[in-house]
């Protein structure tokens, strides 16, 4: 341990370089780095079962025990770790206000680490060690992934900022294109209490895709076009003091002629709504708006005066089970692999491991929803790792969320759609709506298939908050 600290933790994300900052940190004689110890999917590095003796089961049951292992425990010097956004939520508080814990804040100009990103998932390669095994892959850029990329990571960064600020703290800032000075590296170790110096980097690995980004982006044109729009920021200075925005914000659906604009609770009735949205015009779903900014949502809403904004709220179990569906059961395009993968093997989660076939009855479904259910609760009591997703989160602080920005005009619940979106719809000029056709999810099994007093009674204990808020009376 250093006279000013007894560990350290380097906040950082995705293709920032963090693998390459850690390289260099346990190249000081006195540093050690043990990975993304608190990462929800694997302990360290994804083929780890331990640090300093801690299993992952011992660090989700009690996190605070690896923290004080890498604290008291990591031999010949200091311990730290890398700690992302989506890591256990659980550590954040005690590594913020702990004065004893060293903050290293890397950032990284946030459209270089989304193109890395794309291309990492566009060739499967992650690392770079060899040259000669580098993969070609190109990324494609999509803004509204974009923007919810960027609003991640500022909303992030801002926490950490008032964290800092609040506790009369500092950090060492790193920026990617630092990684590669050797004296930024001494002088980091120099901050960190550590006497031994560098004459060069770890060469080890490599920079993946050193290329200009109009080589490496196959709709480049169009990424300029829409990053030239963004003008509320500099892209070059991020993230720490880049505006608030709401995270939702790209996820609304505005009519093509009339002037309705939907704002969705995740998992709630999103594909009747937007079918009805096209009804009204007689369009398909692509001529819908979407994929808004805060600031052509602003423009939408100047230019049409008159207009008005709506939320669909789901009772809690009928959305607590779409969810577990669409995200959770399946395998499918647009499921949540790496916390299904979690949910199994850290939780025993009762789901298959691949795609439900016919040995998954109806009582296996209702034993794996009754399990989800009790999860769910423990995850929205911050008892988990995993992040608390949109698709699960209470409604109350979905719409809560929306209010960052605007809030709709009217919240309808979905069991009176056809009378309320209707006459929504007059009340802004449209002469004959019709009604939304509900739209059944893809389940195995419904919800009626297996629902008892049981059932109720867990969705209620998970989703306390939106019964007592909205008012839902029992789903049957």
């Amino acid at each position: 341990m250093s006279d000013r600290f007894d560990c350290f933790v380097v906040f950082a994300e995705m293709r920032t370089g963090s693998n390459f900052l850690e390289a260099n940190l346990n190249a000081f004689d006195g540093l050690t780095c043990h990975g993304e110890a608190f990462n929800p999917h694997f302990i360290g590095y994804p083929k780890s079962d331990d640090i300093l003796g801690v299993t992952q089961e011992e660090r989700d049951h009690t996190p605070l025990h690896l923290l004080d292992a890498i604290r008291n425990e990591t031999p010949d010097g200091l311990g730290g770790f890398r700690y992302f956004h989506d890591h256990d939520p659980r550590v954040l508080e005690t590594l913020l206000t702990d004065t004893r814990i060293a903050k290293i804040i890397l950032t990284r100009n946030p459209a270089d680490s989304y193109i890395s990103k794309k291309i990492a998932q566009a060739t499967g390669q992650w690392k770079l060690t060899n040259v000669k095994r580098r993969k070609d892959g190109k990324a494609v850029f999509d803004p509204a992934d974009f923007e919810e990329h960027l609003a991640e990571l500022q909303s992030f960064q801002i926490t950490l900022m008032k964290a800092l600020q609040t506790t009369a703290q500092t950090a060492f800032y790193v920026d990617y294109d630092d990684l590669q000075d050797v004296d930024v590296m001494n002088g980091l170790a120099q901050w960190l209490g550590v006497t031994d110096r560098l004459e060069s980097l770890n060469t080890a690995l490599k920079r993946q895709n050193p290329q200009p980004a109009s080589e490496k982006v196959e709709n480049f044109d169009q990424m300029a076009e829409t990053l030239a729009r963004m003008d509320r920021f500099n892209l070059s200075r991020t993230p720490n003091f880049e505006p608030r925005r709401g995270p939702v914000v790209p996820s609304y659906v505005a009519g093509a002629k009339t002037p309705l604009i939907y704002m969705p609770v995740r998992s709630g009735p999103e594909a009747a709504v937007t079918q009805w949205l096209c009804a009204l015009d007689g369009v398909g779903e692509d001529k819908l708006e979407r994929k808004f900014t805060q600031g052509s949502l602003r423009n939408w809403k100047r230019e049409r005066p008159g207009h008005r904004s709506f939320t669909v709220v789901r009772h809690p179990l009928a959305r607590a089970h779409e969810a577990f569906c669409t995200k959770i059961l399946t395998t499918r395009k647009g499921s949540f692999a790496g916390i299904r993968k979690t949910l199994r093997r850290a939780h025993n989660m009762p789901i298959p491991e691949g795609e439900p076939d016919s040995d998954y009855n109806a009582a296996a479904h209702r034993v794996a929803f009754t399990a989800w259910l009790a999860w769910v609760k423990a995850n929205l009591s911050g008892q988990t790792a995993v992040r608390i997703d949109g698709h699960w989160a209470t409604q109350a602080q979905c719409i809560q969320g929306m209010a960052e920005f605007t809030l709709p005009d009217m919240i309808v619940r979905e069991d009176e759609m056809e009378g309320y979106l209707p006459a929504l719809a007059m009340q802004v000029g449209h002469p004959s709506p019709s009604d939304p056709v509900p739209v059944p999810n893809a389940a195995p099994y419904s919800l009626a298939e297996i629902y008892d007093d049981q059932i109720e009674a867990l969705a209620r204990e998970a989703y306390m908050r939106d019964y007592v808020m909205f008012g839902f009376e029992d789903w049957a």
